[in-house]
């Protein structure tokens, strides 16, 4: 260890800056997939949906997310071994490792890109079927309960329906707003976190597979000149 210098003790410490970096981000991941999952008004909205198999798919794509944060935050810790020790093998299992990671995300992008729009019309279906039922019965309504609070509305199209379903609107919620509208822009706004969050990843994942490619190559150049 240590035989490094110059140029290759930068690469060897920006991957170590790299694999902190990676760790937060990790974190990060974790934390915003057990949010979605176990709190927040999108996951009471969605339970509130009828299509089982639909529930099932969406926290199917929430456990994953969780999963591949907790991989992230373990495979920054053993990148972090493998700079700070000079292992070609770590190196080498770390690189590997953050190619599968990069390819599940390049996946995992294009599977929510295409779901984004299916979330959006089952919620809207969900919205306008608890709406019918409400109008005949009048009955309490979680399902418009939790969708006027997730997408802070109270309406339907028609502008008069906010008289109608004032009793499940809040105090903050009695102004006017088409929820097929404040629903989708809601749901817009998770994806696009999430989306941020899933870009920024597969760049820092990019610079990582190349830091510890060089890493790993100038290790092994500098053992066979000994």
């Amino acid at each position: 260890m240590g035989r490094l210098s110059g140029a290759l003790r930068c690469v060897k410490y920006l991957l170590l800056t790299f694999n902190l970096i990676f760790l937060l981000a990790g974190s990060a991941v974790t934390g915003i997939g057990l949010w979605l999952r176990f709190g927040g008004d999108l996951r009471d909205a969605i339970l509130e949906d009828e299509d089982e198999d639909f529930r099932s798919s969406f926290f199917m794509g929430l456990y994953v997310l969780i999963g591949a944060g907790a991989l992230m935050m373990l495979i920054g810790f053993f990148g972090c071994c493998g700079a700070a020790r000079e292992s070609q093998c770590l190196l080498g299992a770390f690189f590997a490792c953050l190619l599968v990671i990069f390819a599940a995300e390049v996946t995992a992008g294009a599977v929510a890109f295409l779901g984004k729009a299916e979330t959006v019309k089952n919620l809207k279906s969900t919205y306008k079927e608890a709406y019918k039922a409400y109008q005949e019965n009048g009955a309490k309504n979680s399902t418009l309960s939790g969708l006027h609070k997730m997408a802070k509305c109270c309406g339907t199209e028609d502008p008069d329906s906010i008289k109608i379903l004032k009793p499940l609107c809040s105090e903050k919620q009695q102004e006017y707003k088409n929820c097929y509208v404040e629903i989708e822009k809601t749901l817009n706004y998770y994806f696009h976190i999430v989306g941020i969050l899933g870009i920024a990843t597969a760049g820092i994942t990019i610079f990582g597979m190349m830091f510890s490619m060089v890493l790993c190559c100038a290790i092994r150049n500098s053992r066979d000149m000994l």
